[in-house]
């Protein structure tokens, strides 16, 4: 694992960085289209201020000291629900291909295991997302099942992996 990857809580000095990187097309390629496009200082403000704390548990990616993206899951309503929370995370396309996205899964699981009492992650990847796909193995994701042709990604439907994690097969 790489040591150098930290979460820490998300800070109003982060916009700028969400800008930045949420303006990239590679990054938000396999992103969900309700991401607005461009994002701007203001959805940057919205989101820091309100929305990442809406039945989420978000934390901000740093490595070496520097932003570098966000990991975090949507919670359900009900947190004593037998239920997941869906898992996502993004990187900013100059810390791609160094661990940093898996250590931060990685460290964010443990984090979300011992601040819910959920018994799961799960995370929805679109089958070109290689990446991702390998990430979810890494850290101990199993292969659900796929929906062929549910994702639709620039135009293009692809087919969806949906990787789970128990709470039993992780502690």
């Amino acid at each position: 694992m790489n040591k150098n990857v930290v979460l820490r809580s998300l800070e109003p000095k982060d916009g700028s960085d969400l800008v930045k990187h949420l303006n990239n097309p590679n990054v938000i390629r396999y992103l969900s289209d309700r991401l607005p496009k461009p994002y701007t200082p203001q959805d940057a403000k919205w989101w820091l201020e309100v929305g990442q704390s809406q039945n989420a548990l978000n934390y901000a990616i740093e490595y070496d000291g520097q932003f570098c993206g966000v990991v975090g899951a949507y919670l359900p309503d009900d947190l004593s629900s037998p239920q997941g929370a869906e898992l996502g995370y993004w990187l900013g396309e100059c810390f791609w291909g160094n661990g940093t996205g898996t250590h931060a899964v990685a460290l964010f699981v443990a984090k979300f295991f011992e601040k819910t009492s959920l018994q799961a992650l799960y995370n929805p990847v679109s089958s070109p997302n290689q990446a991702s796909i390998r990430v979810m193995e890494k850290v101990g994701f199993g292969l659900k099942h796929i929906t062929q042709k549910t994702a639709f990604h620039q135009g293009e439907a692809c087919d969806e992996y949906v990787y789970v994690l128990k709470r039993a097969e992780y502690i």
